[in-house]
C-alpha cells in the first residue's frame, strides 16, 4: 500500500468519524429541543388546568352560597349575579379564595398525568401585595409590599417562566400560579441515549486510531522486511561468490599442484563459510530469544579481558581505515556475572557499529566505570551520528539507517536489537547519546550479580 493511499484512507476515515459525530450531535440537540418543548407545553397545560379547576371550584362555592341565601329571598338568579359581582369588587384576600389541599391535589394529580416526576416548588403570587401568599402548601406572610426571598428555591420560583393567571383579568387580584423545577436538567431525559451514543462513538474512534496505527506499523514492518531480504541477499551473495571462485581456483591444474596456494584458498573458503554461519546464527539467536528459549550460562566475567579481546579483533579493520581504538579501563572491580559468549557478542557488535558508521578515520574510545550495583561500559565514536527519530528505532529488529538496497553499511539490522535483548536478559540497561555529525555513545550497564531464575 502506497503512502498516498494510506493518507487517502486516513482522510476518508477522518471525514467519516467527524461526519458521524456531527450527525449524532445534531440528533441529540434536536432531541433535547423537542423534549424541552414538550416539557414546557405539558407544564403550561397543567398550570392552566389547575387554574381552571380553581376558578370552577370558586364558582361552585359562590353558587351554593348564593343558592342558600336566595332560598330566603326567592330571587336566586338576580341575587347570585349581585353577590358574585360584589365578591369580585370587594375581595378580602387572594389566599382565602384558594384551598391549600385542593391546590396541592390538583397540581400533583395533573403533573402525574403528564408523567412529570421531577421535584418542584410552587406558589401563588399576589400582584397587588407583590409577594407569595401561598408557597409549597403553606400560607405565607408578606409585609409592606416587599418581596421576601428566603432561599435559592424561592428565587428560582420568583424568576420561573412557568406562570399563569388564576382568576379573570377583571378581578382586583387575579393572582399568578407559578411552579419551579430546581433539579430540572435538559439532558437528563436523554442522558442514557447520549452516553450510549458517546460510548459507541469512542469505540469507533479508538478502532479508527488503532487501525491507522496498525496500517502504519505494517507499512514500517514491510519496509524493514524488504530491507532485511535485500541486505541478507547481499550479505550471502559476496561470501558465496568468494567460495565459488576459491573452489574453482583449487580445481585449476596450476593451483592444485601448489600446496601453499591450495591452503590459501581453503582458508578463504573457511573464513567465508564462518562468516555466513555467524550471520545465520544471529538470525537464529533472535528467533530463539523471541520465543524466550535462550538460557544464559552464568559465570564470572572479567569485562576488561572481554573488551581487550574484542578491541584487538576489531582493531585490524579500524587500522585499514587509518583509525584507532583507545581504552580507558577504570572500573574496579570489573567482574560481573553473565554469559561470556553473549557479553562478548554485545561488545563486539557495538565496536563493529562504531567502525562501520565512521566513514573516515574511525576514532573509537572504550571506557569502563563503576556504579552502585555494577559496571558501565561506554563505547564512543566520532562517526555520522543519529537523529532523534533514528535513536527511537535503532533497537528495533531489522532497522538500519541505510535502507532499501543501499549497502554502503553492511548488516541485517539485527546487531543493536540483539544487544538490547541480551542486556535485558542480563537485567542491565543500554543507553545511547548521539547527534548527527558528532558521533554516538552507547553505554551498557551490567549488574554485578544475576538474579536466580528457575
Amino acid at each position: 500500500m502506497s503512502k498516498g493511499m494510506i493518507w487517502f484512507l486516513i482522510t476518508l476515515m477522518s471525514i467519516a468519524v467527524i461526519g458521524l459525530g456531527a450527525i449524532q450531535y445534531y440528533w441529540i440537540y434536536s432531541a433535547i429541543q423537542t423534549n424541552e418543548e414538550k416539557f414546557r407545553s405539558d407544564v403550561f397545560d397543567v398550570l392552566n388546568r389547575v387554574a381552571e379547576k380553581l376558578r370552577s371550584v370558586e364558582g361552585t362555592r359562590l353558587y351554593k352560597s348564593s343558592f342558600e341565601s336566595n332560598n330566603k329571598t326567592g330571587n336566586v338568579e338576580d341575587d347570585f349575579e349581585y353577590k358574585y359581582l360584589l365578591r369580585m369588587l370587594n375581595e378580602t384576600s387572594l389566599a382565602e379564595r384558594i384551598s391549600l389541599p385542593e391546590l396541592k391535589l390538583y397540581l400533583s394529580s395533573y403533573l402525574a398525568d403528564k408523567d412529570i416526576t421531577e421535584p418542584y416548588s410552587y406558589g401563588v403570587y399576589s400582584t397587588t401585595a407583590k409577594g407569595f401568599v401561598i408557597q409549597n402548601g403553606h400560607y405565607t406572610v408578606i409585609g409592606n409590599n416587599k418581596i421576601v426571598i428566603h432561599s435559592a428555591h424561592d428565587e428560582g420560583l420568583y424568576n420561573t417562566d412557568f406562570k399563569v393567571s388564576i382568576f379573570d383579568s377583571g378581578s382586583l387580584d387575579p393572582g399568578l400560579l407559578m411552579i419551579y423545577f430546581p433539579s430540572r436538567s435538559y439532558y437528563e431525559p436523554i442522558q442514557w441515549v447520549a452516553l450510549t451514543s458517546l460510548f459507541f462513538t469512542m469505540i469507533i474512534l479508538i478502532t479508527f486510531i488503532y487501525t491507522i496505527y496498525e496500517i502504519l506499523r505494517q507499512k514500517k514492518l514491510s519496509i524493514m522486511k524488504n530491507d532485511f531480504i535485500n541486505n541478507m541477499t547481499h550479505e550471502f551473495k559476496t561470501p558465496i561468490a568468494t567460495i565459488s571462485l576459491a573452489a574453482d581456483s583449487i580445481g585449476n591444474k596450476n593451483i592444485i599442484g601448489d600446496p601453499s596456494k591450495v591452503d590459501r584458498f581453503l582458508q578463504i573458503i573457511r573464513q567465508e563459510n564462518h562468516r555466513m554461519l555467524n550471520q545465520v546464527e544471529k538470525v537464529l539467536q533472535m528467533a530463539l530469544f523471541d520465543r524466550q528459549k535462550i538460557k544464559l550460562n552464568i559465570s564470572d566475567v572479567n569485562l576488561h579481558e572481554v573488551i581487550k579481546t574484542a578491541a584487538e579483533h576489531i582493531n585490524l579493520q579500524v587500522e585499514q581505515k587509518n583509525g584507532y581504538i583507545e581504552t580507558f579501563l577504570e572500573a574496579d572491580p570489573c567482574i560481573v556475572q553473565g554469559d561470556i559468549t553473549h557479553i562478548t557478542s554485545m561488545i563486539h557488535n557495538l565496536l563493529d557499529n562504531a567502525n562501520k558508521y565512521s566513514p573516515e578515520y574511525p576514532q573509537i574510545t572504550v571506557r569502563t566505570s563503576n556504579f552502585a550495583t555494577g559496571v558501565n561500559v561506554s563505547i564512543e565514536d566520532q562517526g555520522i551520528g543519529m537523529t532523534k527519530e533514528q535513536r527511537k528505532q535503532i533497537f528495533d529488529k531489522f532497522y538500519r539507517a541505510a535502507t532499501g538496497n543501499l549497502h554502503d553499511v553492511k548488516g541485517f539490522g539485527l546487531g543493536l536489537s540483539y544487544v538490547k535483548a541480551m542486556i535485558t536478559a542480563h537485567h542491565g540497561t543500554v543507553e545511547v547519546k548521539s547527534e548527527p555529525g558528532k558521533g554516538s555513545i552507547f553505554t551498557l550497564s551490567f549488574p554485578y550479580l544475576q538474579q536466580n531464575e528457575d
